[in-house]
């Protein structure tokens, strides 16, 4: 009967489970922001592989794989785990051996008023098993268990979180990077044009057809343009050392692997976002606050248990004497038992205090999920309203980038035709140049808030399964 007792006697409140935090958006079904291109169905896990660029793909692996940050949290899981096992351990009885051969050679008088010798040699062996055990009666162990169980997936949680942030962030300098790059090739060929100016207006100055003021004009812009560079080359040559941090390698490592100039990579016309419901599930940041909000709620029925008895039994069986035969000597068996049942009766309130306390940590917790969830939705809300914009300048940009090339193909229409100077149409390609960089920005710009928008989701996280 007693054995039978904590299955029906386990007290405080059983978790029914999260608030609904947000009632609205659960009904809509759908992102107020979302664009009119959307998909149906689930977005997928591993998004960037969407963006179809290997090298970036490679990058986000090593990342998942390599980067010291996942390892602490996954150093973290496992102190978790190994807390749960520890607790779960604690509704079964402890059993301990020991054996023991003391030797003392005291003096005789300390045992004998009138002994016959002056010393005495005493030998003892001994042997035994003791146990112990306390009966989780009214269920506190099993409240604890619980709590360290959803303390332990809320671990797993902030790994998930980490590699949600990780695989963005490495996206998000991944595009930089091939910005930066393509910006650096713009730059380049801006400084073999103002190399050219300075020729057109240093010989016009020769010439005496003009003053001296457009050369040295021409020369503080090649001087502007030659301190751009320098300060890409340095971005480029930081970015790829960033890059190299998060993927776990030392700076350098990547220098070969960025070496080759390509392209941004741009997201697919169509992508799939889900529904507010489906994010919620997904994004490990509100699995981590429903976890500790579980484990509030398993620590109030510990603190209510610790106002009821305590029923614990400890047994003790020993053999011994004072030679090893006595060890195997069935005559000499010492046993003991000894229930014992222990009340705090009174303790001056101390447990309402760790009840009210719990109670109050659980109602922390509740505010702390309802906080998570309307962030999370504003933070996709905001990513699909900053994606949707970016797509707009991006479209701008290259409708502007293409204007700038069909100014400078009919200005080399008029130059071989005679109408014009060549010079005229180095200055067309120069303001050409500012659009095509312009564009190269957007491009990137759009890409990086493409994962803004799947990082919101909670998208890029595996579960890590473990005992």
């Amino acid at each position: 009967m007693i054995l039978a007792l904590p299955a029906c006697t386990t007290v405080g409140p059983d978790y029914r489970g999260p608030p609904i935090a947000a009632p609205v958006a659960m009904e809509r079904g759908h992102f107020l922001r979302e664009p009119a291109r959307a998909q149906e169905g689930a977005p997928v896990a591993e998004w960037w592989v969407s963006l179809a660029d290997p090298v970036l793909t490679q990058l986000v692996q090593h990342g998942l794989e390599g980067s010291p940050n996942l390892a602490m949290a996954r150093a973290k899981i496992t102190q978790a785990r190994a807390g749960l096992s520890a607790n779960r351990t604690a509704v079964l009885p402890t059993l301990r051996s020991s054996a023991s051969a003391p030797y003392a050679n005291l003096p005789a008088d300390i045992i004998d008023t009138n002994p016959g010798t002056d010393r005495i040699d005493f030998q003892r062996y001994s042997q035994g098993f003791d146990a112990s055990w306390e009966i989780d009666l009214f269920g506190g162990t099993k409240r604890k268990v619980e709590a360290a169980s959803a303390l332990a997936e809320a671990a797993e949680a902030e790994l998930g979180d980490a590699q949600v942030s990780l695989s963005a962030e490495i996206v998000r300098l991944y595009c930089l990077y091939r910005a930066q790059q393509a910006l650096l090739k713009l730059q380049h060929e801006q400084a073999a044009i103002d190399g050219q100016l300075i020729q057109f207006a240093q010989m016009r100055y020769d010439q005496g057809s003009a003053p001296r003021q457009p050369a040295e004009q021409a020369r503080l812009q090649a001087a502007r343009t030659s301190g751009a560079v320098a300060a890409t080359q340095a971005q480029i040559v930081l970015l790829a050392d960033q890059l190299a941090m998060l993927t776990g390698q030392e700076p350098g490592t990547l220098d070969a692997v960025l070496a080759s100039t390509g392209e941004v990579p741009l997201p697919p016309a169509a992508i799939a976002l889900g529904d507010p419901a489906m994010m919620l599930r997904q994004r490990p940041d509100i699995r981590g606050a429903e976890r500790a909000l579980a484990a509030a709620n398993a620590d109030i029925g510990a603190a209510m248990a610790e106002q009821f008895p305590k029923v614990s039994f400890f047994g003790l069986l020993g053999l011994g004497g004072t030679t090893p035969a006595d060890l195997l000597a069935p005559t000499d068996i010492i046993g003991l038992a000894l229930p014992r049942i222990s009340w705090s009766v009174f303790d001056g309130g101390r447990s309402e205090a760790r009840i009210t306390a719990s109670e109050a940590a659980y109602t922390e917790q509740v505010a702390a999920y309802r906080s998570v969830v309307l962030t999370a939705l504003a933070d996709a809300e905001g990513a699909l309203t900053r994606f949707g914009a970016a797509r707009t300048k991006l479209g701008a940009a290259d409708q502007a980038e293409t204007s700038a090339d069909t100014i400078v193909a009919l200005q080399r229409m008029r130059a071989d035709g005679g109408r014009l100077s060549e010079e005229s149409v180095l200055v067309a390609r120069r303001e050409a140049i500012q659009f095509a960089s312009a564009s190269a920005q957007a491009r990137a710009e759009v890409t990086i808030e493409f994962a803004a928008v799947h990082k919101a989701l909670g998208l890029g996280w595996t579960v890590e399964t473990g005992e």
